[in-house]
């Protein structure tokens, strides 16, 4: 049976989401932070009462479940959220979801069919001492983050979003005011950054990970990286993120850094 979230039920949600810490971690964050719509959920029960599937129908649908009986649930509750501009979730799940909701759904502009979930854990992180000053972005540093942030995913994806500048910026801004930015700048020119996606009690999502074109090469990343990854493992058990398997340098780097492989994501992306 599918129904809205009920606050009630909140802890057997999150029990059921930190099952799979690290697949789960952005819906998990949605319902324990309060940033997201919690009547954008949807909780699917077995006939016994047990939850076999949560879904969040934002301007993303994300997808969490064990049971093929609530991707079928899901799909059927795309219909009212058909203006969704992106899907995300475990790469068995999504596939089911979008061959129900395909016949009748705007065709993706971009699939990325296989990303690798990485997870790093204080024990298994390579550490670089090497005294390089990442720290987290000021919010005097929102135009520098926006016009990284947006070159970054016009080269991914191929949409610009300064074409819709001001709410670009603020979402930016709340993230560097959430402290969840983070930067290496020297001389007054950014070498690196990231920022945080989602953050549990069992993880903080690292994403947007960035090194300008012009200073790629020169183990920028390696480095403000392994730092970043130090100062945050300092109150997290575990860090995690997802790459494209096309990316290669990049799942090299994270390798290199002492990230595992520990299951696979896909992503539709609907920009029209």
């Amino acid at each position: 049976m599918l129904t809205a979230f009920d606050p009630a039920a909140r802890s057997s949600v999150i029990a059921y989401l930190a099952r799979r810490p690290f697949e789960n971690a952005y819906v998990r964050w949605l319902i324990e932070s309060g940033y997201g719509a919690l009547e954008d959920l949807r909780v699917w029960r077995r006939p016994d009462g047990e939850i076999g599937g949560v879904a969040y129908f934002g301007p993303q649908v994300v997808l969490a479940a064990d049971d093929a009986a609530a991707i079928d649930a899901f799909a059927i509750e795309a219909r009212r959220h058909a203006a969704f501009r992106m899907l995300v979730g475990p790469r068995p799940l999504v596939e089911r979801f979008w061959e129900r909701v395909k016949s009748w759904s705007r065709e993706p502009t971009a699939i990325r069919e296989r990303q690798i979930l990485f997870v790093v854990t204080p024990g298994t992180l390579r550490r670089v001492d090497c005294g390089i000053p990442v720290r987290p972005a000021r919010t005097d540093e929102t135009e520098l983050v926006v016009e990284h942030s947006a070159e970054m995913m016009l080269g991914e994806l191929g949409y610009d979003p300064r074409e819709h500048r001001p709410g670009f910026a603020y979402g930016v801004r709340r993230l560097i005011e959430r402290g969840w930015w983070w930067l290496w700048r020297e001389d007054d020119e950014l070498r690196f950054m990231l920022n945080i996606g989602a953050k549990t009690e069992q993880t903080i999502q690292l994403q947007g990970v960035w090194t300008p074109p012009h200073l790629r090469g020169r183990g920028y990343a390696a480095l403000a990286m392994a730092a970043i990854c130090a100062r945050l493992l300092e109150s997290a058990p575990t860090l995690s993120l997802y790459v494209n398997d096309f990316n290669r340098k990049a799942i090299a780097l994270y390798e290199r850094l002492g990230f595992a492989a520990a299951g696979e994501l896909s992503t539709y992306i609907f920009l029209d």
